[in-house]
């Protein structure tokens, strides 16, 4: 029996965000991938990138199974077994990683969550390491489009603590764990990805980036 779960984000975001990664990722190491999922996403990746290795994380363990059973289909030698991290539990289960990608997570988790991801990318993250989200964001406190305004109304309906977060506010929060933000690139779908970097402080120019000025 498959164990494959398939997702429709998932299908229709992953060739545009593997762009994304082969330009920032580094050539070699470990890369962290906090909240897999279904597996879609990091056996896409592990196929295209072969050079990295890729380490998954998923707190709902019911869905190891169908990482597992992706990197197995693709026979993906460069994917290790999934970690259950939840991203407010720190220390993770994990010290030390040179990159982290972490896919359609901040809206769907309580702020302190984002302010977890930062401090924990922070900590295990080498000096210039990377780290890319990627979802739904306003910016200057102001939704991009009707369609995010009316998604975020429903995440909201659904748990008060969830939301579409504007990334000045996830920057500033970044910022204070020494994380730059150094692109904002926009993609299908009124989403963006979003590229961190460890730095010793915020680059110059980098509130244009947060305010997309040219």
């Amino acid at each position: 029996m498959d164990a494959r779960e398939t997702a429709p984000s998932p299908e229709r975001n992953k060739q545009p965000i593997l762009e994304v990664l082969a330009r920032v990722l580094p050539s070699r190491g470990l890369v962290l991938e906090i909240g897999s999922g279904t597996g879609q996403h990091v056996a896409h990746f592990a196929k295209a990138l072969p050079a990295l290795t890729f380490q998954p994380s998923e707190m709902d363990v019911e869905r190891h199974a169908s990482i597992e059973a992706w990197a197995s289909a693709g026979k993906l030698s460069n994917v290790r077994p999934p970690l259950a991290i939840d991203v407010m539990e720190q220390p993770w289960p994990i010290s030390a990683a040179e990159a982290i990608v972490c896919i359609n997570v901040i809206h769907i988790s309580p702020w302190e969550a984002t302010l977890a991801l930062m401090a924990g990318a922070a900590r295990i993250l080498p000096a210039g390491g990377v780290l890319v989200t990627y979802g739904p964001y306003m910016r200057g406190g102001a939704h991009t489009s009707q369609s995010n305004e009316a998604f975020d109304a429903s995440l909201r309906a659904r748990n008060p603590l969830w939301g579409v977060r504007d990334i000045g506010k996830v920057a500033e929060v970044a910022g204070h764990e020494g994380l730059a933000l150094e692109e904002v690139v926009p993609m299908p779908a009124n989403n963006f990805t979003l590229v961190w970097r460890k730095s010793k402080g915020a680059f110059r120019g980098a509130q244009d980036v947060v305010d997309g000025a040219p």
